[in-house]
């Protein structure tokens, strides 16, 4: 079959999914009598990612498959073309995700110790109905806690193949004092102060870039935690008595 004709119709029906597709799905949008094959099917795909390295679009592999999406470089002057406005996420929820996707699988309660704040149960409620996180499993203990994780819907809406593709703590600022908690590999204190990139910094940028967080209830300065101990000023611990639901 033609290369040309191949990448054609490849690039064609990554345009009119309007959602990843998987290599099974591109392979089989060719009829067997075309003779086309995952080989061919990859070649073309490699080819395309070459073509649109100088354009404002980018062909990416997530973790549901492959698609074609705007370039964050222009993503800003794109935007404009929508009036509506595109959702806020407080911190807190943010904070929460973050969490969620660095120390999966984890309890409601743990994200709650390592914060220092109550979780309000719509960000949990949140994350849920956007099929950013579920309930993978439950912890062997009294109450039998359920313990969350993120999926590949989430994988997808922030452009990550794998959970090995988030930013490392060597990456991220504001995270020493839960670099130990986090038990992830790390990087000196130095590193992470003068990085650029912070954890819920890089998944509000993956969600709604150049929006704005309301932070009423996190900056409100309320009571930390139960036993009255107030919250570190920096990084993933808040300062509420309880979350933003937003």
């Amino acid at each position: 079959m033609n290369d040309q004709y191949v990448k054609n119709v490849v690039e064609a029906a990554l345009l009119a999914a309007g959602r990843p597709l998987a290599m099974d799905e591109l392979v089989g949008v060719f009829d067997e009598r075309d003779g086309s094959n995952a080989e061919e099917v990859h070649t073309a795909i490699a080819a395309l990612t070459a073509d649109y390295e100088t354009r404002g679009l980018e062909l990416l592999e997530v973790a549901s498959g492959y698609r074609i999406q705007i370039r964050a470089s222009v993503a800003q002057p794109v935007s404009r073309l929508w009036q509506e406005r595109p959702a806020k996420y407080s911190r807190a929820l943010l904070e929460t995700l973050a969490l969620v996707a660095y120390r999966q699988p984890i309890t409601r309660g743990e994200i709650e110790q390592i914060r220092g704040v109550a979780v309000n149960p719509n960000i949990i409620k949140t994350l849920l109905e956007r099929t950013w996180i579920r309930v993978v499993g439950h912890r062997d203990v009294p109450g039998k806690p359920e313990l969350l994780g993120t999926t590949r819907d989430f994988l997808d809406y922030f452009s990550l193949k794998k959970l090995d593709d988030l930013p490392t703590l060597a990456q991220l600022k504001e995270l020493e004092d839960l670099r130990v908690q986090l038990n992830l590999p790390g990087a000196d204190p130095q590193a992470i102060e003068t990085d650029a990139a912070g954890a819920t910094d890089a998944l509000e940028a993956g969600s709604d870039a150049g929006t704005e967080e309301d932070e009423d209830a996190e900056s409100a300065g309320a009571q930390a935690s139960a036993d009255g101990e107030s919250a570190h000023p920096q990084g993933l611990v808040a300062s509420g008595a309880q979350d933003d639901p937003n």
